[in-house]
Parts: structure tokens; sequence; C-alpha cells
């Protein structure tokens, strides 16, 4: 028997209204997550964080968000109030932005955010949060987290605030975790810093990852699954460790333009893009791809 997997995601649409009419950010992408890392990958305006958004219940108006299932566990998301979604955010499930900076309450020590978090969610006392926020700051391999709790936004490094931001996404537990472009400010080393604490956290707590990326080297070594996005949908979806034999050509064409390391190009080759991709849609994927564990 197949185990209820922590995500299910059937023709998921985002629609923003424009002076040219109707503009479908998402298309009808359909996909299940079970406790994996999954990757969704193209390019900057394909969908990947919109449909992140939407999963989360953060894609504001004017954005409609239709879907025939968007399931977490148990719960309809679409059935959610606002009210409702904020109990769930944090508690079941939790989103990683790209910039701390941006993310970060500026009046607030970093400590008093993260230990916030665990107050809302698990309706602890002051001390208890506190206790919390600095094992969860240990966590993320912060040096003496007492000293780093009392500091603020503009005192930390962009690799320290992001593992601060990892500590308040998952201090209260969540069972889902979607990271947009987490490490896309950090320099190559702070990356794979990051990306060890979040595979290490998530491994241990038996969570599933969706892993937003442009960076296909990246996912293609860190995920279990790749989704490949292409204006709004999805094209192409294969094991992260079998994604240099990607077939569809969108794929293919990103895959061409990665830099190879001792290998001098003049120039990169172009995307040749084809306008039947856009009818090029995998729906419904869990027909295609069952998750771990079925």
């Amino acid at each position: 028997m197949m185990d209820m997997p922590l995500l299910r995601v059937r023709n998921l649409s985002v629609t923003y209204p424009s002076d040219d009419g109707d503009f479908r950010a998402v298309r009808n992408v359909s996909f299940t997550l079970g406790r994996e890392r999954l990757g969704i990958v193209g390019e900057s305006g394909s969908g990947k964080s919109t449909t992140g958004r939407a999963i989360m219940g953060l894609a504001r108006h004017p954005a409609r968000v239709q879907a025939d299932e968007l399931l977490l566990g148990d719960i309809d998301l679409r059935r959610q109030t606002e009210r409702q979604l904020r109990r769930l955010r944090g508690k079941r499930m939790a989103m990683v932005l790209q910039d701390p900076k941006y993310s970060l309450d500026p009046v607030m020590s970093v400590g008093q955010q993260v230990a916030e978090t665990h107050r809302t969610h698990l309706n602890s006392s002051k001390a208890e949060a506190k206790a919390a926020a600095l094992d969860m700051l240990n966590a993320v391999h912060i040096r003496d987290p007492e000293r780093v709790y009392a500091m603020y936004p503009h005192q930390v490094s962009g690799g320290m605030g992001q593992r601060i931001m990892i500590a308040m996404m998952l201090i209260a537990g969540p069972e889902l975790l979607i990271a947009d472009e987490p490490t896309s400010a950090l320099d190559v080393t702070v990356q794979s810093q990051v990306l060890s604490i979040m595979d290490e956290l998530v491994r241990s707590r038996g969570m599933g990852l969706i892993l937003i990326s442009h960076n296909l080297h990246l996912v293609s070594s860190f995920c279990d699954r790749v989704l490949v996005m292409y204006a709004g949908q999805i094209v192409e979806v294969c094991d992260a460790g079998r994604l240099a034999d990607a077939q569809h050509p969108y794929t293919r064409g990103l895959l061409a333009a990665l830099p190879e390391l001792g290998h001098r190009r003049r120039d990169l080759p172009q995307l040749q893009r084809d306008p039947a991709w856009m009818d090029d849609i995998i729906t419904p994927l869990e027909t295609r791809m069952p998750p771990p564990g079925a």
C-alpha cells in the first residue's frame, strides 16, 4: 500500500490579470512529494517561485490560485482561511526565501525572531522559547549561539543570516520545507555548508524538501528527483542523478549552456525555443513517478 504523500498537487494554476488579459504564471502543475528532496529548476520567470508561494498560500491579490487538488497530508489547502494558513505556516510547512536581508525584521534580534516562531506555534513560555531557539541555532552550526541570539540582522553575514532563517523555519518541526534559491546570494563554500545543514536536518527529521533553483549542478547533486519548468509548466521529470540524460529539448538546452571547468567556449549555445513546448505539459505527474516508498 502506498504511504500518503506529504504533499499532493494536481493541476495547480496561478493567474494574474493584466491590461492585455490574464497572464498564467503557473499552468496545470501536478506532482507529489514524499519524504524526499525534490528539485524544481528552470529559467527566471518559469514559475518556480510562484509555485512554491501558491502552495504556502502566499500568492497575494490579485493572483488567482486554482487547483484540482492541493493537499498537505490530509489537509486541503484550498479550503483554509488566511488565519488557518498562518497556523499551518511554520508548524506544518515552512519556506526559506532567497535573501535573509529582506526576510528578517531589522528591529528585532535574530534570536527573538527564532524564539517567536516557537512561542507562536507551540505556545511555549519565553524561557522555553529562548532555550529552544538556542538549541536550534546550535543545530544549524552557529558558534556561540548566546552571542548570536542578541545580534540584529545587519550584524550577521549572509551565510549566518541564511542559517538563522533555516533555524526559524524549522524550530516548530514542520513536515514540509520549501527552499527558494536559499544559496543564491552566498559564495560557493558557504553554499555547500548551508546545503549540508539543510540535508542533515531534513534527513534526521524525516521531512519533505522542495528546493527551487536555477543551478542544475546543485540540484542534480543534492536532490532525489527534479522537475523542469518552462513557461509555468512542467516539461520533464527525472531522477536527479540522471539529469544529464534528460530528453526534453528545453532541458537539453539548459544543460548545454552550463559552463564546464577547464573547457573554454567562445560562445554559449543559444536555446532554440519551440512554441510546441507550451503544449508539452506533464500531468498528472503522480501517474508517471510515485514518491519513494510506493
